[in-house]
């Protein structure tokens, strides 16, 4: 399912840390008609607690935040929280220390050129944004990612990371555009997903403005670039992207999370299409081909295949409900693309369970992996894995330390697709990971900790605390504060700014 078609249609302390003169934004921001303080307005519901599922977690509420919020941010160098908006905004966090912490707007989509944003991430006091705009009177559009140096007085700079050349944009919801950024542990590369422009794979050309167009060498796949990069163009062509350096993986639906473990490793989560398939999460390899658009939560996409007539009567994957089948690109498709000769197919982190291990076998029956033992890649089907984060800096308690967190976005009790599998969901994720030599892939006993999520897009960890914002549609979401068991020997050094209200 798409991510963003889900943020639209369904209805990621201890001390404070000093910010060194000169190199902390907030002195040059100073625009009160840009802050929105912390108020709720008078006649909005009263906001709903989360539920802690061991009793070592607290949970506090920090704030609301603006409407279609996408990505939390940490600047770790000032120890300021941020946040982007799908609209193309970003915001600063300002007066933590206070009871009334308040958003103040520092860039818009006019300043970046970016009208859908949905990846952001900071190195040092550098911004990178990424996204995509809209060209040919909002038929076609590109990729485009740029970064500020916040790190000088005065008006920050904006360079040009790289532009793709113009594609097709579609009618449908499934079109899900440039997004997560992920910077390398040694700071040398800038990491990034684009995810697919169609739900599995089928023809979406926009009526008829980008004839037969499905998944290009600019959707579907994870690139790389150096860290200094600028002015780049990116072409729709994938052998001259390999052949230059910037396609990193192929074969991901949308790897709307990245993020490094603390022994290097780079793992994403993918979001499903609307065929009952499980979410994927995967260790992302250089060079590896994770299946896309042939293979999906480690099951065969069936309109690869010339003799598939698609229905719910007949297709228990189908669900009656689900759009890809109320709009018919779930169709007979005899000139599906054939698979890439040579290729073998990378597969997921198998999941096995106690939780979030929900499918449906072959024969139609959903079933919990915890009952039958089999392992599935990785999570309930369309239950939307965002916000995934490590214990990098290994200061959790011993059964968490060094290990990941992902959280569901989708509720099962009030999403037609989930619903069949599972009530559970909108919930953290604990991920106790194991790498199996002889599979050369990881597995992963995963645990729910925080439920009561109302739309949560992403998280960050900042010492033994994970921030996680939610999306907020047109009203506005909240910005809670997970605070998890620490080893009581670990030394925290970060935190986040409580004196940043200048």
């Amino acid at each position: 399912m798409a991510i963003i078609s889900t943020f639209l249609n369904r209805a990621c302390f201890l001390g404070a840390l000093l910010a060194i003169p000169g190199l902390c934004l907030s002195q040059d921001i100073k625009d009160p008609e840009k802050t929105t303080p912390n108020t709720q307005p008078t006649n909005a519901p009263a906001i709903k607690p989360l539920r802690a599922l061991r009793p070592d977690i607290q949970i506090s509420h920090v704030m609301t935040v603006e409407p279609k919020a996408v990505r939390l941010l940490y600047q770790a160098k000032t120890g300021d929280l941020w946040y982007t908006t799908f609209d193309g905004d970003v915001y600063q966090i300002k007066n933590n220390k206070d009871a009334t912490p308040a958003s103040q707007k520092v860039f818009s989509a006019q300043e970046h050129g970016i009208i859908r944003l949905q990846g952001a991430v900071f190195l040092d006091n550098t911004l990178f944004l990424c996204g995509n705009t809209s060209v040919n009177n909002g038929k076609g559009t590109t990729g485009r990612m740029v970064r500020y140096d916040l790190g000088t007085p005065g008006k920050p700079t904006m360079t040009e990371v790289f532009n793709t050349v113009e594609y097709g944009t579609n009618k449908t919801t499934f079109d899900h555009g440039w997004n997560a950024l992920e910077v390398s542990p040694d700071g040398k590369y800038i990491y990034v997903n684009s995810g697919a422009r169609t739900d599995h794979g089928e023809v979406q050309d926009n009526g008829g403005l980008y004839p037969n167009a499905r998944n290009g060498a600019l959707t579907g796949n994870i690139f790389r670039f150096p860290i200094s990069a600028k002015n780049v163009l990116l072409p729709n062509d994938l052998v001259k992207l390999k052949a230059d350096g910037y396609l990193y993986a192929e074969g991901i639906r949308n790897a709307y999370d990245l993020a490094f473990d603390g022994e290097g490793n780079l793992f994403g989560v993918s979001n499903s299409p609307d065929y009952d398939m499980p979410e994927d999460m995967f260790w992302i390899r250089e060079g590896h081909h994770y299946g896309f658009p042939w293979v999906m939560g480690g099951i065969e996409n069936p309109q690869q295949y010339p003799d598939w007539q698609p229905s719910p009567e007949t297709d228990p994957f189908i669900n009656k409900f689900a759009h890809a089948w109320q709009v018919r690109y779930f169709h007979n498709d005899p000139e599906f693309p054939k698979r890439p000769e040579g290729v073998k197919f990378t597969p997921g982190v198998q999941n096995l369970g106690p939780d979030a291990n929900e499918y449906r076998t072959n024969a139609g029956k959903v079933v919990d992996g915890d009952q039958t033992g089999i392992t599935i890649s990785t999570f309930t089907p369309h239950a939307s894995p965002l916000g995934l984060l490590f214990d990098k800096k290994k200061v959790l308690a011993k059964d968490l330390k060094g290990d990941g967190f992902v959280i569901r976005y989708s509720l099962g009790a009030r999403s037609s697709l989930m619903k069949p599998f599972t009530e559970e969901g909108a919930d953290l994720l604990h991920l106790d990971l194991t790498y199996n030599k002889a599979a050369d892939n990881y597995f992963v006993k995963t645990t729910r900790l925080v439920d009561g999520f109302k739309e949560a897009s992403d998280a960050v960890m900042v010492g033994n605390e994970v921030y996680v914002i939610e999306y907020g549609g047109r009203v506005g979401g909240n910005l809670w504060k997970i605070t998890l068991p620490k080893d009581s020997k670990a030394k925290i050094t970060e935190f986040v700014s409580q004196n940043n209200s200048k």
